[in-house]
């Protein structure tokens, strides 16, 4: 299984970015996806997970009613809407797949990340 991460870039605060992965291979073994990312100095971080269903489950209270993790199954892909950018949400961004057929995670596959920028 390949992701690959596009749609990063330049914002200024206030703005949007929407964030694609886009997977390949053998993606019926990928469960759920979730959308990562790391701000310079920090932790990599989880944001937001989406199963086959649609479900999806938010991680970050600072990111909540402002980012929306969304999929197209026909297409193999997931977003990640971001609006009313901030300049703390600087940070190079992941998509993650999961084999796992449950709420826990264990993350197999990894893009390799989209940097996203917001000035101030």
């Amino acid at each position: 299984v390949q992701l690959v991460e596009s749609g990063g870039g330049l914002v200024q605060a206030g703005g949007f970015l929407r964030l694609s992965c886009a997977a390949s291979g053998r993606t019926s073994n990928i469960y759920k996806m979730g959308w990562f990312r790391q701000a310079p100095g920090k932790e990599r971080e989880l944001l937001a997970t989406i199963n086959r269903s649609g479900a999806s489950t938010y991680f970050i209270g600072s990111v909540k009613g402002r980012f929306t993790i969304s999929r197209d199954g026909a297409k193999n892909t997931v977003y990640l809407q971001m609006d009313s950018l901030k300049s703390e949400d600087t940070a190079v961004y992941y998509c993650a797949g999961d084999r796992v057929f449950s709420n826990s995670y264990r993350w197999d596959y990894w893009g390799q990340g989209t940097l996203v920028t917001v000035s101030s």
